[in-house]
């Protein structure tokens, strides 16, 4: 496997772990043409909608691409049209940092499994169009770590209309 399948997969089993502490399953595209890698639902709801269901654009990189406050990550012009539009099923996008070291994504030991460094999101939703012709530079806030808890609170608001 080379390192951009390592990257996917890795980022992959960062939403699956974090869809399942939060309690959601998750689905996967057979093809991805649609710039969605992984949908994830959840079952009822509390909400005007029920089982709501989110989709998600993954990336993953050991790029050094934070700041003070935002990580800057420079998206493929293809991803940015396809997550910026009024989708049925809202769309985010997740970056998940790695280390640069592959040995260094875990650490292992009888106590604890830790999956390093962290991802982030973002709604690209009613973007402007842009004269970029390859990419465009997304800024995320740090604020928005996609964890259990967020991941929960996106779900809600879409299941009672909202948009994450």
């Amino acid at each position: 496997m080379d390192i951009n399948q390592q990257k996917e997969q890795f980022s992959i089993t960062y939403i699956r772990a974090i869809a399942a502490v939060a309690g959601y399953s998750l689905y996967r595209p057979e093809v991805d043409n649609d710039s969605v890698d992984l949908g994830i639902v959840s079952r009822g709801g509390t909400g005007k909608i029920l089982s709501p269901r989110l989709e998600l654009q993954l990336k993953c990189t050991a790029r050094d691409i934070l700041d003070e406050n935002y990580i800057k990550y420079p998206l493929n012009l293809k991803n940015y049209n396809d997550l910026k539009i009024n989708a049925l099923v809202p769309r985010i996008l997740v970056v998940v940092l790695v280390p640069e070291k592959i040995t260094d994504w875990i650490k292992q030991t009888e106590d604890e499994l830790c999956i390093r460094h962290c991802g982030y999101w973002v709604s690209l939703r009613e973007m402007p169009d842009t004269e970029n012709l390859t990419n465009v530079t997304i800024e995320i806030p740090r604020s928005n770590q996609l964890t259990p808890l967020s991941l929960q609170t996106i779900i809600q608001r879409i299941s009672f209309g909202d948009l994450p």
